[in-house]
């Protein structure tokens, strides 16, 4: 089933981030209790999952941002795209990344937009055969401490 996150689900959510670049689960502050309920509040801010016999086993983030140029048409940016290492292969995260141009179309996005790490081969094929390219634009990242 591919749906977006309930409420109830972060700490699942947190542990499939372990497959994506964390090296363990944060804390349960206040601070992530409050950035959770600013996200799942968020009209924007969609989690999407993919769950297999009731386990979140792939997931992305699509947020969609309102914007001014283009006909006043918003901008859908992904982000977090992740597959538990023992589902990988079956096209859990294609189903996600599909799900999230359902979203970016029903909400008028003019584009899309993912950023990735990764300089692996795999990982970048996936991403042009998912439909996404990396010639039209150029991305810079500035990392702030």
């Amino acid at each position: 089933m591919i749906r977006e996150i309930y409420e109830n689900e972060l700490n699942e959510l947190l542990e499939l981030y372990l497959h994506l670049h964390e090296e363990s689960v944060p804390e349960m502050t206040d601070h992530l209790k409050s950035t959770w309920n600013t996200i799942i509040k968020n009209e924007n801010h969609h989690i999407i999952v993919k769950e297999v016999n009731g386990k979140i086993t792939a997931s992305c983030v699509c947020v969609i941002i309102p914007n001014l140029t283009r006909s006043i048409r918003p901008i859908a940016f992904v982000e977090n795209v992740v597959t538990h290492a023992e589902h990988r292969g079956k096209g859990y995260a294609t189903e996600c990344l599909n799900y999230a141009k359902e979203i970016a179309k029903k909400n008028n996005c003019y584009k899309m937009m993912l950023l990735t790490g990764s300089k692996e081969e795999a990982t970048l094929n996936f991403y042009k055969k998912a439909g996404y390219n990396c010639k039209d634009k150029t991305a810079f990242i500035q990392w702030l401490e």
